[in-house]
């Protein structure tokens, strides 16, 4: 009955779409306080007077994060970041879901993580998705913008249902993996918090960890606003909740416009993949053997790709000679209006 209910409400919200809304619009955006409370960092945490936005910082001695206040299962998770100006090498800027502190073993996540880089280059975004503590069989992305993500606020979100996975830029989605049988486990099916976080990953985030932060340009300060949260509520975070509890949930996000893949959405989804996306596990023969199941993998598209994942022509954008600028595009928020 709950699938029979959700197919008749996707197929009447598909018919009924005509153009393209702006998620940040959304009536049920929040303040911070209403969804999320300090998680470490102590004053590297700054909320604003009014508790619509929040800052993160990270100095030399901190890093700093916030939590949701509830976990969810299921739901579309969004809000406006803007990056840390100029020399970021090292620096990672994280807005996500997971239970790993609760399933160290087996945990879910879904990330988008802001990789910097070093002064006059450019941020890249990865995105992850993970079921079941399945990291050894990573399923990364990672993309260019056609902006740059430290001159003012973009809107990043997450859709997770119990069907599929979108990540979205401006409105504008970015991957989408589609649930199927052969992923089994992998698929995240477990209550998960809504994480944002800026950490030092001097490690492995700049060139695999050949450029480290440099805390004399900190502090590196992240900015964040336009706090949505919808989803199914749980209230013990180790229980799944049943099909039942969180039906009625499901099926109002899907009758959202941001839950429909139309065919102009994914047009968009495709031009901004062959424009940006660097690397795709899709393509990494290196690293696995066999491909990802979810992959809808092309003989043409393929050619694209070197053997290990790596994208062949996607190259880093030019600047124009005014300060700052992007010489290759205005932003993907207008790109999406046009496209829309």
């Amino acid at each position: 009955m709950f699938h029979f209910l959700l197919a008749m409400a996707m197929a009447v919200v598909a018919a009924a779409t005509t153009g393209a809304a702006s998620y940040a619009d959304d009536p049920q955006m929040i303040s911070f306080d209403e969804g999320y409370s300090h998680l470490f960092g102590g004053n590297n945490l700054i909320k604003s007077r009014d508790g619509r936005s929040a800052r993160l910082k990270l100095d030399r001695y901190s890093g700093s994060g916030f939590i949701s206040t509830d976990a969810y299962q299921n739901g579309f998770f969004s809000a406006s970041i803007k990056l840390p100006r100029g020399y970021t090498a090292g620096v990672v800027v994280a807005f996500y879901l997971s239970n790993g502190d609760t399933f160290e073993h087996n945990h879910d996540e879904l990330d988008f993580e802001f990789l910097g880089e070093r002064k006059g280059k450019e941020w890249r975004v990865q995105t992850n998705v993970y079921g079941n503590g399945s990291t050894s069989r990573g399923r990364e992305e990672r993309y260019l913008l056609p902006f740059d993500p430290s001159e003012e606020p973009h809107n990043y979100s997450i859709l997770w249902t119990s069907n599929n996975i979108m990540f979205y830029i401006d409105d504008i989605p970015i991957r989408e993996v589609i649930r199927n049988d052969a992923m089994g486990g992998d698929f995240p099916s477990k209550p998960m918090y809504v994480y944002a976080t800026i950490w030092d990953g001097s490690a492995w985030a700049t060139e695999g960890g050949k450029y480290k932060v440099n805390y004399k340009y900190a502090p590196f300060v992240s900015e964040f606003s336009d706090f949505i949260l919808r989803g199914c509520r749980v209230s013990n975070i180790r229980q799944v909740p049943s099909i039942e509890d969180c039906a009625e949930s499901e099926v109002d996000l899907m009758t959202e416009e941001f839950a429909i893949m139309t065919a102009r959405k994914r047009n968009a989804m495709r031009r901004f993949r062959e424009r940006y996306m660097t690397y795709t596990v899709c393509y990494d023969t290196v690293r696995y053997s066999a491909i990802f199941p979810e992959c809808d993998n092309s003989i043409i598209e393929k050619a694209k790709f070197w053997e290990w994942g790596e994208s062949k022509v996607v190259m880093p954008r030019r600047r124009s000679k005014r300060k700052g600028r992007p010489g290759v595009s205005t932003g993907l928020r207008r790109q999406g209006q046009a496209e829309m």
